[in-house]
């Protein structure tokens, strides 16, 4: 692509030479902070859509609001926004929470852990576009006090020095950056469809696989379970707690954590089939030892998440480590009529999550209970056609997660492109075309 004709040195570090009719700024000749906050009087019916730190992500922007009235809105509710202001993250900074407010709906609100940048003599596009190039992102990183709880005062982003073009030229960098993101995001769009549809796919092998069975002719009887439907003639219908030696759950107590000792896992750990251990809590081996008394995890074992963003998420302990669990997580251990991995892949069964969550007595929020979770009628076949299922199940969701994993790799790429585009273009490395210098 074209470049301007003459270059200078910008003074900036991780910018290096910007063209030559460039200015450098401080950003805070360029904007307002914090101009405006909700005060303790706010009528207590008054309606707000609050954002916090993670509903926001520097690739797609907000991603989530939640509606609160002011009475029951947490304290950290504060700060008004604009349409065309930008967020950015003062706490967590390595986070990277930054997003432009393109549009307002409701009465938005974030979190006072952001600092909210008001274009005064900048194009709020283009600023918008600004603070997503990997420099300000890591200024704001680097600038950040702290180990655990990084962050960074809202003063010091406007000590930012800031590559400033003239104002035509701003909006024009904005309106080619519009149009190009645009294009890149719509490619990324097709992509994540493709890869709903495969995941749905992977769905539909599942559940015919454990509901059916693998043979298309075998003869189906009515399972008198209505979500369930009809099962293979040979199949039994049976209760978990009929194939399972012990149902239970993690702590219901606040533990003591320690630096080192036995690790103490919650639902971020259970992941999609399987069990990370991050290592990043720890109680006492004594403690641990007295909470696994009741709740022991063990290779082959099987966790779900009973309640929180992950509810439903099933996975098998694949490890002899010794670890305990917090009470977001049950446990269940089968005995040998059922396979581990069989019984894995019947939770997986979207049919079967769907039902526990609709007799879940909460109306907070979704969760899923032991009692429901014991009185459960799963579809149980001969132990050599759980080998069969099995088999099946991983051969053809390893075909389909080797297509979803082409797709996530030429996703990352593009949005790889998208932000070195947008650093490229704010800071002059690149001239976008019909540019008229200023």
């Amino acid at each position: 692509m074209e470049r301007y004709e003459k270059y200078k040195d910008s003074g900036i570090e991780w910018i290096g030479k910007i063209p030559e009719h460039w200015k450098v700024k401080r950003l805070k000749y360029c904007i307002s902070i914090n101009d405006d906050v909700l005060n303790e009087t706010t009528d207590e019916e008054f309606e707000i859509n609050y954002v916090e730190i993670g509903d926001v992500n520097f690739l797609t922007g907000i991603n989530n609001s939640t509606v609160y009235k002011f009475k029951n809105a947490p304290s950290r509710a504060r700060r008004i926004v604009k349409e065309g202001d930008v967020i950015v993250s003062t706490v967590r900074t390595y986070l990277k929470a930054i997003a432009q407010i393109k549009k307002i709906y409701g009465n938005l609100i974030v979190s006072t852990g952001f600092a909210v940048l008001r274009p005064k003599t900048i194009d709020s596009s283009y600023l918008g576009y600004y603070v997503l190039t990997p420099f300000f992102i890591h200024k704001t990183i680097a600038d950040s006090v702290g180990v655990s709880y990084p962050a960074i005062n809202s003063s010091n982003i406007g000590l930012f020095e800031t590559v400033v073009p003239s104002l035509s030229e701003q909006t024009h960098i904005a309106t080619f950056l519009d149009r190009k993101t645009a294009e890149i995001d719509r490619i990324i769009d097709n992509k994540q469809k493709l890869i709903a549809f495969y995941e749905e796919e992977k769905q539909a092998i599942i559940n015919q696989a454990v509901t059916k069975g693998l043979d298309p002719n075998v003869t189906l009887k009515d399972s008198g379970v209505e979500w369930l439907g009809e099962i293979p003639e040979h199949w039994s219908l049976i209760k978990l707690k009929r194939i399972s030696a012990k149902i239970t759950d993690g702590e219901h107590i606040s533990p003591n954590f320690t630096l080192e000792g036995m690790p103490f896992l919650s639902a971020k750990d259970v992941r999609d089939g399987f069990v990370q251990i991050d290592y990043d809590k720890f109680v006492s081996n004594e403690d641990g030892d007295f909470f696994r008394k009741r709740c022991n995890p063990e290779s082959g074992d099987i966790l779900i998440v009973s309640r929180g963003a992950t509810v439903g998420r099933v996975a098998i302990v694949d490890t002899d480590e010794k670890f305990c669990l917090l009470g977001s997580v049950i446990l269940i251990k089968p005995t040998p009529r059922i396979l581990s991995k069989f019984l894995l892949n019947s939770f997986k069964n979207k049919l079967l999550l769907d039902n526990f969550l609709l007799t879940s007595q909460s109306s907070a929020q979704q969760a899923i209970y032991l009692v429901n979770v014991a009185e459960i009628n799963l579809s149980l076949p001969p132990i050599q056609e759980q080998i069969n299922i099995i088999v099946h199940i991983e051969k053809e969701c390893s075909r389909l997660d080797t297509i979803i994993e082409k797709f996530n790799k030429q996703i990352d790429l593009l949005q790889e492109y998208r932000i070195t585009l947008i650093s490229e273009v704010v800071t002059g490395k690149i001239k976008v075309p019909n540019t008229i210098e200023a």
